[in-house]
């Protein structure tokens, strides 16, 4: 180990991302630069790799977009948004070791003279940073345009170093264009090379399933269907489409969360143990959860979309009426099924799932809720009191874990009551959360796929989708159907038709 990895393993900012190595020198290219993305969680995260002297020293960053703009503008943009969107307080010394390597490119998507532009700076870089012809190409841009961009990477692709491609969500809209943006992909790329981004997977609390199940010896035993009654997965969003009508008009709640986040959420929670936690082995077992997982029945997805209401005492709008989307739309905002993932694990265990917008509550959670006792001694108790053990893995916002089990309640009789063992991140950890695109980004900079997903895994969630869009294409559905800052009574249904009910804290 090197005096500067040690010193970085010292540094108590970097408790919550500590690496083993240094980063290869290289440049980070930005194709669509001057877009939200890019100023609202790239740049703050580089930053923040910065402050934390994470980044290689030898690094540089290419913002690449249609609009007209100088470096010194670039940069003094790109301070803005750091000053604005970061979690580490600003400081001049770092960013000034940050934007000595920043370079800004004005040109299209498909211009060769631009494209000669790119080249020409990104040599310059090579000569003046010692970055080695190592190279990141990172597509920030709208996904009409993936192809391209790939294709003009792809036929120019440096021949010194190695060369790494990030991409944003949505990856394809259906089954069929990802199997067609893959196609692309790989003619200029190995899949080795490839990091398609679900930023879900870059939060910690996320990648805390896998330690909880795997590095503790009493949770594996029972995480199956011989303890587990059925597990409960929420990605709930209070917020409305935040002025995205042209994307969220296409995609829905079904492309934009349950094909993505949610169905990478419900993986990692019943993967089987990898042999190894390198990029392949974690993602061969869920691509073989994503696989197991039979198509859903009409009865057993609803939809929705919101109406007016409150939210947090606000009236807000109906989804038919936010800016520039059709008066008469019959996009969903919400989606609810039950899932079933046929294995030998988990064979008849129903994983309950709900993902959407303008609800009650900001809510990433798994919860898996464990068989009632098969025999409790306790007649006076009154089975009201008698609730079964919870293991709620909270994504956000409160980040930790918490247990539900039964205790008696101090006093004469033998009074139960449902108690909460818990932990949280704030409170055990000496520093902040680090933001999911710091993970990811540096991930990428050491060539660790572990956490981004894999073609075939994109593939599989795309069928399930496409098979639950297929039969909505049948029915006209009565929307809106759910007041906004409330959850829909569709999906409250689908549970109690199976005499059980969604968790409600």
């Amino acid at each position: 180990m090197t005096a500067t990895e040690a010193a970085q393993l010292d540094n108590p900012l970097l408790e919550g991302l500590q690496i083993r190595r240094a980063p290869d020198p290289c440049i980070l290219v930005i194709f669509g630069a001057s877009g939200d993305l890019t100023q609202r969680k790239l740049f703050p995260a580089l930053y923040s790799l910065a402050y934390r002297r994470l980044l290689p020293k030898q690094f540089a960053v290419v913002g690449a977009a249609r609009s007209e703009e100088t470096d010194e503008e670039f940069q003094e943009r790109m301070k803005d948004a750091v000053r604005e969107h970061s979690r580490d307080e600003f400081r001049d010394d770092v960013w000034e070791s940050l934007a000595e390597g920043m370079r800004y490119v004005a040109m299209d998507f498909a211009d060769e003279a631009g494209e000669d532009r790119l080249a020409e700076t990104l040599n310059e870089l090579d000569a003046d940073r010692g970055t080695r012809g190592n190279r990141i190409y990172y597509l920030a841009t709208p996904p009409g345009v993936f192809a391209t961009v790939v294709e003009a990477i792809g036929k120019r692709r440096h021949t010194d170093g190695w060369t790494r491609l990030i991409i944003e969500k949505p990856f394809g809209h259906d089954l069929e264009s990802a199997r067609e943006l893959n196609t692309a992909v790989q003619k200029y790329f190995e899949e080795r090379e490839v990091f398609r981004i679900d930023h879900y997977l870059g939060k910690e609390t996320v990648q805390n399933m896998l330690v909880l199940r795997f590095a503790n010896g009493i949770f594996e035993p029972i995480w199956n269907r011989q303890f587990v009654d059925h597990v409960q997965i929420t990605v709930a969003e209070s917020i409305g489409i935040e002025g995205r009508a042209a994307y969220y008009e296409r995609s829905g709640a079904i492309r934009d969360i349950f094909q993505n986040h949610l169905l990478q959420l419900l993986a990692i929670t019943a993967m089987e143990p990898p042999i190894d936690f390198t990029a392949d082995s974690v993602r061969n077992e869920k691509v073989k959860v994503l696989r197991a997982m039979h198509t859903p029945g009409p009865k057993h997805v609803v939809r929705g979309q919101y109406g007016r209401g409150y939210v947090e005492g606000e009236e807000v709008p109906a989804y038919r009426e936010e800016a520039d989307v059709d008066p008469s739309s019959l996009t969903e905002t919400f989606v609810s099924a039950k899932l079933y993932v046929d294995n030998w694990r988990w064979a008849d265990t129903p994983f309950y799932v709900r993902a959407g917008k303008r609800l009650a509550r900001r809510e990433t959670t798994i919860a898996i809720e464990f068989k009632k006792a098969p025999h409790p001694p306790f007649e006076d108790a009154g089975e009201e009191n008698l609730q079964p053990n919870v293991l709620v893995c909270h994504i956000q916002p409160d980040e930790g874990v918490s247990l539900e089990f039964a205790a008696k309640v101090p006093g004469q009789g033998m009074t139960l009551r449902t108690v909460h063992m818990d932990f949280l991140y704030g409170g055990a950890f000496r520093t902040g959360i680090p933001e999911a695109y710091e993970r990811l980004i540096l991930d990428c900079l050491l060539g660790d796929a572990t956490l981004f997903t894999r073609a075939d895994e994109v593939e599989e969630q795309w069928s399930l989708v496409d098979a639950i869009v297929a039969f909505w294409k049948r029915d006209r559905p009565a929307f809106p159907n759910y007041e906004a800052g409330t959850w829909p009574a569709a999906a409250d249904d689908l549970m109690r038709r199976d005499g059980r009910s969604w968790r409600r804290h």
